[in-house]
């Protein structure tokens, strides 16, 4: 097959992991013989200092054409000063709501060589296998905001539709797993999530009945993912609610660099990224962990290019590699040797000549 992917490297250890991101999804297209046309674009802090915009109308116009966007990581301490004039993360939000990427889908699987590399109790974390799907594009990220001498304000809104679609993405993935559907909110307090749990609860009852629906306070979901990870099977929830929990489910794995994650809208075309951030740092050293990355494009090429078999092959390469101790720093205990970036990518492309 044939496809187009916009390449956003980003800041920080962005140009790092995507750098392997890109090597893994070329090997992909030599192997199983596809042509997959890569086009690298400015974006975040970088494009604010090459052309006052964290989004380029180029870079903008090459997401739209595109059959996928793959991205590293936005941010730094360059551009987060209180009175900054422009931040990498107005690009980042843009781009989702251009491109109407409303749901973004963060899977949590805990490798069962990496239980030891979790802060948590190993018999506590194997077996987790979880799946957050995250509305991304509404909430109070997206609300009008007010900021004065004295006061500021963020306005949190959420509309039946918005919940509706959100909801149904999430059902639609539970029914292909456990059909365990968790749907988080703080419904005691906020108006939102009233409406959110009135809507949730209304749409699996009347178009999917054979899924187990629970609703849980955002609070109570927080101490859970500690205690009882593996009760988890697919979760649901708003956009700041999913942006720190998902964090925290993340040292379920044993570190922020292992995750991917998807941003899906209507159609085919997604962002694809790595959860973690810039991790200003560590940027430069080479030792940042690719997995997340590679793993987001095993994701882009069975959401986006419609490429299961390649995806899952991808996914066996990383975690043979795992399997084979192909640690990062992030995974190691401090003083024991592992892996640069560069050398990650290596062990999972060697495995991935194999799968493939």
């Amino acid at each position: 097959m044939r496809a187009q992917v916009a390449v956003l490297a980003g800041d920080g250890v962005g140009p790092e992991v995507i750098a392997e991101g890109v090597r893994c999804l070329n090997a992909v297209a030599q192997i199983f013989g596809h042509e997959i046309t890569l086009t690298a674009l400015p974006f975040g802090g970088a494009a604010i200092e090459a052309h006052g915009d964290p989004l380029p109308q180029a870079t903008l116009a090459a997401c739209l054409g595109a059959d996928a966007v793959l991205l590293g990581a936005i941010g730094g301490p360059k551009w987060s000063a209180a009175d900054a004039p422009l931040r990498p993360e107005a690009g980042l939000l843009r781009l989702r709501k251009e491109l109407g990427t409303f749901a973004n889908l963060r899977p949590v699987k805990v490798h069962p060589k990496l239980a030891d590399a979790s802060t948590l109790k190993a018999e506590i974390v194997q077996g987790v296998d979880l799946m957050f799907v995250r509305e991304l594009t509404g909430g109070i990220y997206f609300g009008e905001k007010h900021r004065d001498a004295v006061s500021a304000s963020d306005l949190c809104r959420y509309t039946v539709p918005e919940i509706e679609r959100i909801v149904r993405v999430a059902a639609t993935l539970s029914a292909a797993r456990r059909a365990r559907l968790t749907s988080i909110d703080k419904s005691n307090v906020l108006e939102t999530s009233r409406l959110w749990r009135e809507v949730t609860q209304r749409v699996i009852s009347a178009e999917f009945p054979a899924i187990r629906l629970e609703h849980m306070l955002v609070d109570s979901a927080a101490m859970h993912l500690i205690r009882r990870p593996k009760d988890f099977d697919v979760l649901v929830t708003e956009n700041m609610f999913g942006d720190i929990l998902t964090d925290e489910a993340a040292m379920l794995a044993g570190s922020l660099g292992l995750l991917p994650s998807a941003s899906l809208g209507e159609g085919r075309r997604g962002i694809y990224e790595p959860i973690h951030g810039s991790a200003p740092d560590i940027a430069g050293r080479g030792i940042a962990n690719p997995y997340g990355t590679i793993l987001s494009v095993a994701l882009l090429l069975r959401h986006s290019l419609g490429l299961g078999a390649e995806g899952s092959a991808l996914e066996r390469a990383v975690e043979e590699a795992l399997s084979l101790g192909a640690r990062t720093a992030d995974l190691v205990a401090a003083g024991t040797a592992a892996l640069s970036t560069r050398a990650a990518g290596d062990a999972v492309l060697s495995r991935l000549r194999r799968c493939g």
